[in-house]
């Protein structure tokens, strides 16, 4: 741009009158709060959706929870037959090779 546009621009920008700030019309801020109101009582789309997902989470943790048990107990059982089996051919072995 050219100084003699900018210039013009300038000038014209500083006779634009003062904006006055626009008030709300009257009323509005009590519809805002009615509507506020209104929509707390009835539950959005969200709402539900969140809802489900905190359900199913809680039924996928006890699930896995449960699972988590069992497998823990039957590898404890696991683990002391083979103990026991291990102590039965050690106790055999020494029987075996002891004079």
């Amino acid at each position: 741009m050219k100084d003699h546009e900018i210039d013009r621009l300038l000038r014209s920008a500083a006779q634009a009158p003062e904006e006055v700030p626009v008030a709300m019309p009257f009323g509005f801020d009590t519809r805002v709060v009615a509507l506020w109101r209104a929509s707390a009582h009835r539950p959005n789309g969200l709402t539900p959706l969140l809802s489900r997902i905190a359900l199913l989470s809680a039924a996928v943790i006890v699930v896995s929870t449960i699972a988590a048990v069992r497998e823990a107990s039957q590898s404890r059982e696991i683990g002391e037959s083979l103990t026991n089996e291990f102590a039965i051919a050690d106790s055999a072995i020494q029987d075996e090779f002891s004079p």
